[in-house]
């Protein structure tokens, strides 16, 4: 069994589910977190004020898998969430230990 991580722009959070669904995949865990990696923020103008946003938002998604659905899982997270520019997001997989 294997644990799937997947870090993913909130814009894409549905389409990555639809996706995920037409590949039988249908247990899942969202949450939002907030990161940084290569894209290193922005600066946002508040009350006149220029304020340095470092942590941007992002949808992690927590995903369980039998080991024959770990290519069918990361392909439709890649198909639904890739756009080509930089702040995709990553996917980690996670050999898990069962007893």
């Amino acid at each position: 069994m294997k644990m799937v991580i997947a870090i993913i722009q909130p814009e894409k959070l549905e389409a990555v589910k639809t996706a995920l669904f037409n590949a039988e995949v249908h247990k899942m865990t969202v949450s939002r977190v907030r990161g940084c990696g290569q894209q290193a923020g922005y600066d946002e103008h508040y009350r006149g004020q220029i304020k340095n946003v470092h942590l941007l938002e992002k949808i992690r998604l927590e995903i369980a898998v039998n080991d024959n659905f770990v290519q069918p899982t990361v392909r439709a997270i890649i198909k639904a969430a890739q756009s080509g520019k930089i702040g995709d997001g990553k996917i980690f997989i996670i050999t898990t230990v069962q007893s």
